[in-house]
């Protein structure tokens, strides 16, 4: 049961709003959203633990122990989402941070009316804000988690609203209810499930992350055979459960093979710290590559590995300086700085100019940049 009087709820509530106002993050052309938000907050949809990372580890918060502490985990910063469960030391639902699921209803474009799909109820808060603009009956949500899906049922009842959450695989859809307009993903996906294709009108938005670090809204095609759109904005999503794992880190991956190379490393490393264009770009071309940034008293480190066994160092040894020193069968560092040219050599594009076409019953997926048609695009394997 949530404490509405807890404190520091109204005060953290009307802060995020405004950060959220000084941002520019309200859309114009969706007011519904804003107002959706007001009337069914965050907190009504929050469980009574949440989950605080502490440097080393998530640790519970109690909304009965420590009202204020929970309150500040479930109203964080505008970018910032609510750990709601974890699992094996692992976070494996939230409520996402309020700024991308606003983003992401503007891009869903969802009117009176339509049927939607939600992949991933979680909370239940995301099908409350779906169901409270599409109207009674007209929202389904499938969750894989029978103890999440009750409780989002749950909440939806005590809102008064009649979204139906269903228990099953979010990449199966939910064909008993098929077809819909709308079909809105809470997880991210590196190849989109074409059952979300098949069970979506000719015409259709569907919305989803996309590797975890952008998300993009895809048009079913008139003949349903195909979908393509283009990439919406950042979005940092947890991936489906099925792909939930733990990977190798950097340390584990280092210690599996020695240095092979040590080189100087040409360039300024802060873009890859700065700009999110950049970041996106090279997870398009090495979507297997983990970066980890710190500065330090020399300037700007990365630690870069595959999960596997290859990895590189990009180490600042001062005065604009930085020495790369790579391991394993790949060449790290050469790859990123491969894909960096290629950025460059196609004008630096915005991750805004990149899009996702999806065809052959899901066989064939891929990024492009630009244009659909165009010779500059990357499979998704």
């Amino acid at each position: 049961m949530v404490l509405t009087s807890a404190p520091g709820i109204d005060r953290r509530r009307r802060s995020l709003a405004a950060a959220m106002e000084q941002r520019g993050d309200w859309p114009e052309r969706s007011p519904w959203i804003r107002e959706a938000v007001y009337a069914l907050p965050r907190h009504r949809f929050a469980p009574d633990r949440v989950w605080r990372w502490d440097g080393h580890a998530y640790v519970p918060v109690d909304q009965r122990n420590d009202p204020a502490g929970w309150a500040r985990e479930v109203y964080p910063g505008p970018d910032t989402a609510t750990v709601t469960e974890v699992t094996d030391g692992l976070p494996t639902s939230s409520l996402s941070s309020q700024a991308v699921v606003v983003d992401m209803l503007d891009s869903l474009l969802l009117e009176p009316g339509h049927r939607v799909l939600e992949l991933g109820a979680g909370s239940g808060w995301n099908a409350a804000l779906l169901s409270r603009r599409a109207g009674p009956d007209r929202t389904v949500s499938v969750e894989a988690s029978s103890d999440l899906a009750q409780a989002a049922r749950r909440a939806l009842a005590e809102a008064g609203l009649t979204a139906h959450v269903e228990i099953g695989d979010g990449n199966q859809g939910w064909a008993p209810a098929a077809p819909y307009d709308r079909v809105i993903a809470t997880y991210a996906v590196e190849r989109i499930p074409w059952a979300w294709i098949a069970q979506t009108q000719p015409g259709g938005r569907i919305i989803t992350p996309w590797g975890r670090l952008g998300h993009v809204a895809l048009t079913v095609a008139a003949d349903g055979r195909s979908a393509t759109g283009w990439v919406q904005g950042l979005a940092q999503f947890m991936p489906d459960r099925g792909a939930l794992h733990r990977e190798s880190d950097f340390t584990q991956v280092r210690a599996r093979s020695e240095p092979v190379e040590e080189r100087a490393f040409p360039r300024d490393l802060t873009p890859l710290h700065d700009n999110a264009h950049l970041r996106f770009a090279l997870r398009v071309a090495l979507p297997y590559l983990r970066v980890t940034l710190a500065y330090d008293a020399d300037g700007l480190n990365a630690w870069i590995h595959d999960t596997e066994k290859s990895w590189a160092m990009l180490s600042a040894i001062g005065g604009g300086r930085t020495i790369a020193t790579q391991g394993g069968p790949r060449r790290l560092a050469d790859e990123l700085e491969t894909a960096w040219d290629t950025w460059l050599d196609l004008g630096s594009p915005d991750l805004y100019d990149f899009g996702m076409t999806v065809t052959d019953n899901g066989a064939t997926q891929y990024i492009w940049v630009n244009d659909s048609t165009t010779e500059h695009r990357w499979a998704i394997t």
